[in-house]
């Protein structure tokens, strides 16, 4: 049995800590690379975070091509009895980008690092500057799920049905067309401004708020609907996808094109 067996997909520093030398753990690090070079959790393995996107304008943020992700997981030494460990430096938004692929391509053993690197160090563990040797590469063929996706044509499809919420995690500028970051600003109509941000708690190390559940009940992101968040390239949404994962709502969906797709069509509905 796994040693991650029976955790919740949010972790703490120390249940990591005494699970370091576990056989089936691959422990990611989304940090830039001169933060990992800087000093990493013992173990942690670098992934460039370029590899985890589709990368081309108007929307980088979509899903890579299903060959791209095979070479990836292939570099990874991907097989079904691994268990991912994922954090950043910046509290989670590309963590959790990455549990949203493992959840794209079917792979459940997967944990993220609450808070990151900043509760790793601020609950004094230690860093390291060795790097660990390569992944033994394993060939893989992937099947992916839509299941955790929203695309274009979905989130259009569902605009203005009772059981769907918008979690819009940019900043409230974006939210309202303040800040321009595509040809056109405002938001998606219906939807609900909580930066991603607002989900963490800078006194706890970027940990997620201990008060979230009740603040997203307020805000009408609540269970019983199917949640659908974004940002402008499914960064900062990566965090935001997690949180509404951690607290058990059933439907929860990545629009990965996210604004820079939304914002950049000429006939997409608009609010401001």
């Amino acid at each position: 049995m796994s040693a991650f067996a029976n955790l919740p997909l949010v972790i703490e520093p120390a249940e990591l800590a005494e699970r370091l030398d576990a056989p089936d753990l691959v422990l990611l690090d989304l940090s830039s690379a001169a933060r990992y070079a800087a000093g990493h959790i013992p173990g942690a393995h670098w992934l460039d975070t370029r590899r985890t996107q589709y990368g081309q304008p108007p929307a980088p943020g979509l899903l890579p091509e299903r060959e791209r992700l095979e070479s990836l997981f292939s570099d990874l030494g991907h097989h079904p009895d691994i268990t991912y460990v994922l954090y950043d430096d910046e509290g989670g938004p590309w963590a959790g980008r990455f549990i949203w692929l493992l959840d794209v391509i079917g792979h459940r053993r997967h944990h993220f690092l609450n808070g990151g690197l900043h509760a790793w160090i601020g609950d004094g563990l230690p860093l390291s500057l060795d790097t660990p040797a390569p992944r033994q590469p394993n060939q893989v063929r992937l099947t992916l799920d839509d299941t955790p996706t929203a695309s274009l044509d979905y989130l259009l499809n569902r605009l203005n049905t009772a059981d769907l919420a918008i979690w819009d995690a940019r900043s409230t500028a974006e939210y309202h067309g303040d800040k321009l970051n595509s040809a056109r600003g405002g938001h998606i109509p219906g939807a609900i401004n909580l930066e991603w941000t607002a989900a963490m708690d800078p006194t706890r190390n970027l940990r997620i708020r201990n008060d979230i559940a009740e603040c997203l009940l307020q805000l009408g992101l609540t269970p019983d609907k199917e949640i659908v968040t974004h940002c402008q390239t499914h960064r900062r949404s990566g965090f935001t996808y997690v949180v509404a994962r951690s607290l058990g709502y059933p439907r929860v969906r990545a629009y990965a094109g996210s604004w820079a797709e939304w914002g950049n069509l000429p006939d997409t509905p608009i609010d401001r």
